[in-house]
């Protein structure tokens, strides 16, 4: 008998057989459909997918076998690996000398005939074979040869499935770890801006009340454009808290729920005193979507009708409407409008087209372009339609999609 040669790249080649970490893993349909498939060609009463490590051929897939893995020095893959593109074929081995005394042939499971296809990697690794084995003399025509061919492309195809599987966990995980730190140091961040800028409010606030008299008119302009800007600067770190947390609420699980309630509840966010006028045009609506991203959705859209209207009657409609597919909404004011070379800027962060707001404030730039965000995390699209002096409409869909 004859053992097994060493491939002078087997550094590598073991290294690259693990990356696919599938050595010792369970057994799985994809492969065991591939050795009875091979088995069923070939008409032979063995065959299986063996990989070779430093010590070992195990057996990632087998029909006809009843162990997991033999020593690698007895083994006939670990001849087939050492020429990578050819098919390793021995048509009965009690006439080679290489194997007639070995004991997978004079002993259990009796291998006579043997034809291996070696499991190349796209770097050109023989990681072990795709082979079928019986108990007496045969030879395979070049039909089953190309069939048994194609099937170990296949088993090659599955092992870089698996390796791009295990790449993408890792990245997915790794993402998801920078994004919960990145998230932790903007709430820290955001707490150590937003505590001076609170004392900067109270403390002019303190000044304006208390020390009123002694200040002359351009001092007290200061003091209060030093207030506003402070303002100004805690809306834009909220804004930006927001933005970054879209990510987060797009992954809230879906949930039944009524839409008429919904807008409700935003109508009282933002209007308790009654003070704007809001129509509701649909029926009572159940709807299954992400509840927390809609009404980040509506609160900003709806916010934004009112704080982008001057006229002394605030009217706001919010239209719902569903078919197969989407799920469509619309917010309607009769506010001041957009310009029309404005339309494709607004969902832009950090993009502001309009000087100031109702309560005389400027905006940050950042509202819009977070509710693009959230709606096309949900499957939809957003438009825009507005006429300066008139008013403006936001039309957005959210995709169906089946409700478990």
């Amino acid at each position: 008998m004859k053992t097994p040669e060493i491939p002078s790249n087997e550094t590598l080649r073991l290294k690259a057989l693990k990356e696919y970490s599938i050595l010792d893993t369970l057994p799985e349909k994809e492969y065991d459909d591939i050795t009875q498939l091979a088995s069923q060609i070939c008409g032979t009463s063995i065959s299986s997918i063996s990989l070779i490590d430093e010590k070992r051929q195990w057996f990632k897939s087998k029909v006809g076998l009843d162990v997991n893995e033999t020593d690698k020095g007895i083994s006939f893959c670990g001849h087939a690996i050492m020429e990578p593109n050819k098919i390793f074929t021995i048509k009965d081995s009690r006439l080679d000398e290489r194997f007639q005394d070995n004991p997978l042939v004079v002993g259990e499971p009796h291998v006579i005939f043997y034809t291996g296809v070696p499991l190349v990697s796209p770097e050109g690794f023989a990681l072990g074979t795709l082979c079928v084995i019986d108990d007496k003399p045969k030879e395979l025509d070049s039909e089953q040869l190309s069939s048994l061919k194609a099937l170990s492309n296949q088993v090659v195809s599955l092992f870089e499935l698996r390796k791009s599987k295990m790449l993408l966990e890792r990245l997915t995980n790794d993402l998801e770890n920078r994004n919960r730190e990145l998230e932790k140091f903007a709430r820290v961040a955001a707490h150590d801006i937003k505590s001076p800028l609170n004392n900067i409010s109270s403390l002019t606030e303190i000044l304006l009340h208390q020390y009123s008299a002694e200040l002359d008119d351009e001092a007290k302009m200061m003091m209060t454009m030093l207030d506003t800007s402070s303002q100004t600067l805690r809306e834009l770190v909220d804004g930006i808290l927001e933005h970054s947390k879209s990510d987060h609420i797009l992954t809230e699980n879906r949930s039944v729920f009524n839409l008429d309630k919904l807008v409700k509840q935003c109508i009282e966010l933002l209007d308790n005193r009654g003070e704007y006028h809001f129509v509701k045009d649909f029926e009572n609506a159940l709807i299954a979507v992400n509840k927390v991203a809609l009404q980040q959705i509506l609160l900003n859209l709806m916010g934004n009708a009112i704080k982008y209207n001057k006229k002394p009657q605030v009217e706001i409609t919010i239209k719902f409407s569903e078919d197969d597919q989407y799920y469509t909404f619309a917010v309607s004011d009769n506010g001041m409008g957009i310009a029309a070379k404005n339309l494709e800027k607004i969902f832009d962060i950090f993009e502001v087209v309009s000087n100031e707001d109702r309560f005389g404030k400027k905006g940050t730039g950042i509202g819009l372009s977070t509710v693009k965000k959230l709606v096309e995390g949900l499957g939809g699209k957003i438009q825009v339609f507005s006429v300066l002096g008139e008013g403006t409409t936001f039309k957005f869909t959210i995709a169906k999609q089946d409700f478990i």
